[in-house]
């Protein structure tokens, strides 16, 4: 729980990046609609545990500050208000287009009998993006930028656009004054993020693509010293960004895919709009322009009627892909999902390859951090002691560095899946 006013408002946020984003447009509307005494909880709905984490922490909230007032929103409320305000803890119940909207927590007349405590509308009726939702999400070293919401997919494991809507992006020239902004307050790094970044444009006029944005953005805000992506569908990258890959040593050589498994048939039932060889060859494709780009991807492990075989095409994947950090995800079952009505495989199976990915995954870090050694990388400093390289290798340093700026960083080992490094005038001094 954020802050530790017992009169003030705390925001706890439960999931993705995209909504940490979020949760600051709602602290910033809160203070605006004069909210005070309030504990705000932006809910996560990927997995069965999101929404169970979320409910202990809203019934232990009540327990610790029971004079403030509980309010619910977030994917999961969207999902399933109901299941939020039949909690005798909540208060309110926001949708995901209400959370953020003018007035939403300022105080107003009794609600009638028909609206009781939800204020959840259909979400798949919103249409656009809108503008607060790219002042950008500051932290001491970089910031955010929300380009684009919702998916326009309907893969099988997945509750997601039900919570958030068919996908919308945000104008091109707001984007790109964004990080003119962000740029010009002294951010040496910006991410584009979004729940589906690479269908940015489809719902635009004349269509632009992900790769001609990144490109505008790069142009106009020349003082920017470094733009990254967030995850991206391996099924979308666009000749444009490939190009910009070769081309732009600004734009960060580093690729988080959301691959999810590595066999076909898998994929297939996934309802995933890319096959293994597609995979392969966008990583092929982005390192033969740019080889030093590294990659990490989403992998889910014991997915419905997965066989071992299946599983090992995964296992193999990592290596074959040269995947260097992983996010693996066990296999659970959501409701309203078609996966959750899928022949289910055992606990004990889903653990346990959930388990042998993790360990590839260890693997293949290590691999990746002993490439590094010896190489003088421009780090991103993220806290006293702590960087962030151009291809997302975390650093931990010796030496003083300034927070929030680019530093060169020479590697001179690694352990616990961290690089090893000191800085140059440490250097100097051994």
């Amino acid at each position: 729980m954020s802050g530790a006013d017992p009169k003030g408002v705390d925001i706890v946020t439960f999931g993705c990046r995209l909504n940490a984003y979020e949760s600051e447009v709602i602290r910033a509307r809160a203070a605006e609609d004069g909210l005070s005494d309030a504990i705000v909880f932006n809910t996560c709905a990927v997995t069965n545990e999101a929404v169970r984490q979320a409910r202990q922490a809203i019934r232990k909230a009540r327990r610790e500050r029971p004079g403030a007032k509980v309010i619910v929103t977030g994917c999961a409320a969207q999902i399933d208000p109901a299941a939020f305000a039949a909690m005798d803890e909540v208060d309110l119940v926001l949708g995901n287009a209400e959370k953020s909207a003018a007035g939403a927590y300022a105080e107003r007349p009794a609600a009638s009998p028909s609206e009781g405590k939800v204020r959840v509308n259909d979400i798949m009726s919103v249409r656009e993006t809108a503008g607060h939702l790219i002042d950008g999400l500051k932290d001491r070293a970089r910031a955010y930028v929300e380009v684009q919401n919702g998916c326009d997919h309907r893969c099988t494991f997945c509750i997601i656009p039900y919570g958030r809507g068919n996908s919308r992006s945000a104008p091109a020239g707001e984007v790109v004054e964004q990080v003119r902004r962000l740029a010009a307050e002294g951010y040496c790094e910006v991410v584009l993020t979004g729940v589906d970044v690479t269908s940015w444009g489809a719902d635009l006029p004349g269509e632009p693509t992900l790769g001609q944005l990144v490109g505008r953005i790069l142009k106009l805000v020349p003082d920017l010293p470094r733009l990254r992506l967030s995850s991206i569908d391996a099924a979308e990258i666009d000749r444009d960004l490939l190009r910009l890959f070769a081309e732009e040593e600004r734009l960060a050589p580093y690729l988080h895919l959301s691959l999810q498994a590595g066999d076909d048939m898998i994929l297939k039932r996934m309802k995933r709009r890319h096959s293994r060889a597609d995979a392969l060859r966008l990583v092929e494709e982005v390192r033969a322009v740019r080889p030093d780009t590294a990659f990490g991807a989403d992998l889910i492990a014991g997915f419905p009627t997965e066989t071992e075989a299946m599983f090992a095409n995964t296992l193999r994947l990592v290596e074959e892909a040269g995947l260097s950090f992983l996010h693996v995800f066990p296999f659970s079952p959501r409701p309203g999902t078609p996966a959750a009505r899928m022949p289910q495989l055992p606990r004990s199976v889903v653990k346990a390859r959930a388990a042998a990915l993790r360990q590839a995954g260890e693997a293949a870090l290590d691999r990746h951090l002993a490439r590094q050694v010896g190489r003088t990388l421009d780090a991103l400093v993220e806290r006293p002691g702590l960087a962030r390289a151009p291809d997302f290798t975390e650093i931990a340093f010796e030496g003083e560095a300034q927070v929030g700026q680019i530093t060169p960083l020479s590697i001179v080992g690694h352990a616990e899946g961290k690089a090893r490094a000191v800085t140059p005038a440490l250097l100097a001094a051994e």
